[in-house]
């Protein structure tokens, strides 16, 4: 008996570890949206830390001004593609990242 319930507890381990979804180098496909929201996520985080930056002094006015452009130039270049892609429906297309 005890060696049965050593084999299923094994089994049951190896399944816990070894189950796709929570191994970590399986990667799960993701959507073209689904990868712009993250970038676009990271411009504004890069714009707060920018901005912070510029208000504690690190920044000259015209680097944070030509900083500041470009990031904003992202962010509108991202959000007009996921726009785009909304309005065409296209949520299905996978992208391996």
């Amino acid at each position: 008996m005890g060696i049965i319930a050593g084999v299923v507890l094994t089994l049951m381990l190896f399944a816990f570890i070894f189950w796709p979804e929570r191994n970590p180098f399986f990667q799960a496909d993701k959507t073209r949206v689904d990868y712009l929201r993250e970038r676009k996520d990271v411009i504004y985080e890069n714009l707060r830390d920018l901005n912070f930056e510029y208000l504690a002094g690190k920044y000259p006015e015209q680097d944070y001004a030509e900083q500041r452009a470009g990031l904003e130039d992202e962010a509108a270049r991202v959000i007009a593609e996921m726009d785009l892609l909304h309005a065409r429906g296209e949520f299905s297309r996978r992208v391996k990242t």
